[in-house]
């Protein structure tokens, strides 16, 4: 006559691998994409790929919605206005907004406001919004079409220091 055990070990064995694969799943929803870029991720989100310039080196996008964007350091741009990048970049990423943005900052008549929204509401209209606080302003499209070159900050702060005169002061 046979006779057959089944051990307790086995079921343990395999809940420990179904807790290994959630985790794991949950792990790799917060690791930084490589398969696509940030400018592809955009794209795809309804957003212009030239948001964000090319000096991103690495970006995180939680279950949430939650952006993060690394650059390689601050830096400066323009657009129709000069913007700053701080070194990361976060923001809550739906389809053609970026709501509640924190690390980036636009010149507007001599001040540094931060930018709170960006947001296409109709692509056809050609049109993003800008949210600063403020005022909403409204720029083309077409702006945002490249990734922009971004300029680090001790870059932009000799070059200017050098066209005003004060590297002479030194």
């Amino acid at each position: 006559m046979a006779s057959f055990s089944i051990s307790k070990k086995p079921r343990l064995y395999l809940s420990t691998q179904a807790l290994q694969l959630c985790f794991l799943i949950s792990f790799c929803s917060i690791l930084p994409f490589s398969s696509s870029s940030i400018h592809d991720l955009l794209v795809s989100r309804g957003l212009p790929a030239g948001l964000l310039p090319k000096e991103v080196k690495s970006y995180t996008l939680s279950e949430n919605g939650t952006l993060e964007v690394f650059l390689d350091g601050p830096c400066l741009t323009k657009y129709e206005n000069r913007v700053f990048f701080d070194s990361v970049v976060r923001a809550n990423l739906t389809y053609g907004s970026l709501i509640g943005v924190v690390g980036l900052t636009q010149e507007e008549l001599f001040l540094w406001l931060p930018v709170k929204d960006i947001i296409v509401d109709d692509p056809k209209s050609g049109l993003i919004l800008f949210d600063i606080g403020v005022a909403h302003k409204q720029l083309s499209l077409s702006l945002f079409e490249d990734p922009p070159d971004c300029k680090s900050q001790g870059m932009l702060k000799n070059h200017v220091r050098k066209e005003k005169g004060f590297e002479a002061l030194r």
